[in-house]
C-alpha cells in the first residue's frame, strides 16, 4: 500500500532567532548540512519502498519559498495546501486527510513536522516500515522517541502491552523525568504520525467535530492556484486551533506508538542544535568566519561578518547582518522573550531578515535615511515582478549584472550593465529578467513613505494580490 508523506510546514521558530524568523523560519534554513530542514524531511524518505509524492501544508506566506525548496529537491509540481491562518496541527493534518480521501482514496498519511532532524535515516525508515501494518488496519500510530536524558522540555507517552498507548503526561519536572526515564516504558512525544485518512477523520468527528466541519467546509470551498490549493480563509478562520494530541491522541482507544531510536532531535531551541551538530575539539559548533580562541562547548555562528570569541565557554553566539544574539546555553529556550519584545516594539527584526525573499528572487536592504532608502535586487532569469505603481515614492534603477526589460509607462526597453532609468510617482512599471542569468539591480528609492505597503498591483504573474 502507498504511503502519502504530509508534511506540516506552519512552525515560525522563534527560539532560533535571529536565523529563524517568522517570514523565513527554521524548516526553511540549512541548519545541518546543504540541505534545508524542509528538504529532508522529504529526502529522508528515500529508499523507502511505495512511497507517493508529499502533501505539504503551509502558511500562505511561505508558499513560494517552500515550493521553491521541494522543486530543488526534484519534485517538479508539489501538492501544498496554504493555510490563511495558523490553527495548529490539527486542522492543518485534516486539511491533508480531505485532499487525499478526495483525490486518493483512503490513503495511509505518514504525517511529519517539517523542522526535526534525524541522524538514522535507515532506524527512522524502520521504524517506518513498523507503523506501516498497524496503520494499515486503521490505528492511529504516533512515533515514540526512545529518551537518552531526563528531558523537561518533551512530553511523554507511556508505553502500554503490545505497543498499545497507555497515557500521554505532558511536560514533567526534573525528578518526574528521571523517574520516566528509570522506569524503560516512557517515551518522548515526537509529533510525528501514521495513520489512514478515514481513521483520523472518523476520530476527529467523535471528538472535536466542529474542527472537521469547518475544515470541510474550507477545503470544500477552495480553489485550485497554479501548485497550490487556497481553501476558503472565512471558514478557516472559525475552525478551533488545536493540536493532534489534544484533539484526537489523548482521547482515542485506538493510538498505537512505535519506539523510535534514529537520533531525533525537534531543534527547538540552540542548545538542542549544539547538540546534534559536530563538534570540534574543544566541543564547539562552527559554521561562517569565525575564529575562537580559548573557547569551549560554544555554539558560534556568523553569516555577514568576523566573529571572534575570547575565553568563553557554553555560549550561543548568533551573528546576522542585522541582529546578533548572545546567550548561555541553559537559557537558550528565553530566547522567544527576545522576540516577544520585539513584537510589542513593532520592530521587523522579529519578522524578517535583512535579505527578503520573493518569487521572483530576492531584496536586501542596503543603507536607508531620511526620505530614501537604498536596495539590492536580484531578479531569476525568466522572472518578473509585478505590474505595478508606488503613490508616494520614486525609483531609480541601475543595472549592476545583466539585462533588464523594463515597463515604464507606456514604454518597453531593455537595459543592460551600468545603464539606469527613472521611475517616477504614480506611472505603472514593471522589472523583467528576459536572460538565462540572475539580473541584479540597484534600486535607489526617494520619497516621503518608503514602505513596502505602498504598492497598487495591476498584473502579477505569481497570482499575489497585496
Amino acid at each position: 500500500m502507498l504511503i502519502h508523506p504530509v508534511v506540516l510546514s506552519g512552525g515560525s521558530g522563534t527560539r532560533l532567532w535571529p536565523l529563524s524568523r517568522e517570514h523565513y523560519p527554521k524548516q526553511l534554513l540549512c541548519l545541518l548540512g546543504d540541505e534545508t530542514l524542509l528538504q529532508q524531511t522529504v529526502t529522508r524518505l528515500n529508499g523507502l519502498e511505495n512511497v507517493a509524492p508529499p502533501v505539504f501544508v503551509c502558511n500562505e506566506e511561505h508558499r513560494f519559498l517552500v515550493a521553491e525548496q521541494v522543486r530543488q529537491i526534484g519534485i517538479g509540481a508539489p501538492d501544498i495546501i496554504l493555510e490563511p491562518v495558523g490553527r495548529n496541527t490539527a486542522p492543518a493534518l485534516t486539511l491533508a486527510a480531505l485532499a487525499l480521501l478526495k483525490d486518493k482514496g483512503d490513503a495511509v498519511m505518514l504525517v511529519m513536522p517539517a523542522d526535526h532532524a534525524i541522524q538514522d535515516t535507515s532506524g527512522f525508515q524502520r521504524a517506518v516500515n513498523q507503523g506501516l501494518a498497524l496503520a494499515e488496519d486503521g490505528r492511529l500510530v504516533t512515533f515514540g522517541i526512545v529518551p537518552t536524558t531526563a528531558e523537561t522540555g518533551y512530553g511523554y507517552i507511556k508505553r502500554g502491552e503490545g505497543n498499545a498507548v497507555a497515557e500521554f503526561v505532558e511536560k514533567p519536572d526534573y525528578q518526574t523525568a528521571q523517574r520516566y526515564l528509570a522506569a524503560g516504558d516512557y517515551l518522548w512525544n515526537s509529533g510525528i504520525f501514521m495513520l489512514r485518512a478515514s481513521a483520523w477523520l472518523d476520530e476527529l468527528g467523535r471528538y472535536q467535530p466542529d474542527i472537521l466541519r469547518h475544515c470541510r467546509a474550507a477545503h470544500e470551498g477552495g480553489k485550485r492556484d497554479a501548485d497550490f490549493y487556497r481553501i476558503n480563509s472565512e471558514s478557516f478562520a472559525s475552525c478551533p486551533s488545536d493540536s493532534i494530541d489534544y484533539a484526537v491522541m489523548e482521547k482515542t482507544d485506538r493510538a498505537m506508538v512505535v519506539p523510535l531510536d534514529a537520533g531525533w532531535s525537534d531543534i527547538g531551541a540552540w542548545s538542542a542544535l549544539w547538540e546534534v551538530s559536530d563538534r570540534d575539539a574543544d566541543g564547539n559548533v562552527v559554521q561562517g568566519d569565525v575564529y575562537a580562541h580559548d573557547t569551549k562547548n560554544t555554539l558560534l555562528i556568523a553569516q555577514h561578518r568576523l566573529l571572534g570569541t575570547v575565553g568563553v565557554e557554553d555560549l550561543i553566539v548568533v551573528e546576522t547582518p542585522d541582529a546578533v544574539l548572545v546567550a548561555h546555553k541553559d537559557h537558550a529556550q528565553n530566547v522567544r522573550e527576545v522576540v516577544n519584545r520585539l513584537k510589542v516594539e513593532k520592530r521587523s527584526e522579529y519578522l524578517m531578515h535583512r535579505k527578503v525573499h520573493r518569487p521572483w528572487g530576492s531584496y536586501e536592504g542596503v543603507d536607508a535615511g531620511e526620505r530614501f532608502q537604498v536596495k539590492r535586487l536580484i531578479v531569476k532569469p525568466g522572472a518578473a515582478l509585478s505590474l505595478q505603481s508606488h503613490q508616494h515614492r520614486a525609483e531609480h534603477w541601475v543595472v549592476v549584472k545583466g539585462a533588464a526589460r523594463v515597463t515604464c509607462g507606456d514604454e518597453v526597453f531593455t537595459l543592460t550593465e551600468n545603464q539606469s532609468t527613472y521611475i517616477p510617482i504614480g506611472v505603472r512599471h514593471r522589472l523583467e529578467n528576459p536572460g538565462a542569468t540572475p539580473l541584479e539591480i540597484v534600486e535607489v528609492q526617494s520619497g516621503g513613505y518608503l514602505g513596502e505597503d505602498d504598492i497598487v498591483r495591476f498584473d502579477d504573474i505569481y497570482n499575489r494580490h497585496q
